[in-house]
């Protein structure tokens, strides 16, 4: 028996899956898995016992840290076609991936009452800095 354990995140890559896809096993009790806080861990056994192949380990991650932040931006005087615009290109450009791979989560909402929109961009932080002048060009011009 081997002591590997595996994040979501892991066992989404080694298997092809969408994460989510990964969480609804989870959930549904078709792939065991331990909660240790707020993340599960998969047993390296457990996996193999799901698929019902071997699973060969992934290679190391690398060295070095990893660091992600989540913005809030508030936007005030703003009408809804402009909002539309904003978010139309924020989200086109969020999914472009940075480096190594990994994408903006950018999510937008509209409150026509007050006129103002709120963006909430989570990533990394080159990639959100980048984004931030992005809407800052956006709404200066």
């Amino acid at each position: 028996m081997t002591d590997r354990l595996y994040s979501v995140d892991q066992v989404a890559d080694l298997l092809g899956l969408h994460v989510r896809t990964v969480r609804g096993y989870v959930r549904d009790g078709k792939l065991p898995a331990a909660r240790i806080g707020k993340q599960y861990r998969i047993t390296h056994d457990d996996l193999e016992t799901f698929t019902g192949l071997p699973i060969s380990a992934p290679p190391p991650a690398a060295t070095g840290s990893h660091a992600e932040t989540t913005c809030v931006v508030e936007i005030d005087d703003i009408d809804r076609a402009t909002a539309d615009r904003v978010s139309t290109l924020l989200t086109a450009t969020a999914t472009t991936r940075g480096p190594g791979g990994r994408t903006l989560r950018v999510d937008t909402g509209y409150d026509p009452d007050r006129a103002r929109m709120k963006v909430i961009v989570l990533g990394g932080l080159a990639d959100t800095a980048r984004l931030l002048d992005y809407i800052e060009g956006i709404l200066s011009s």
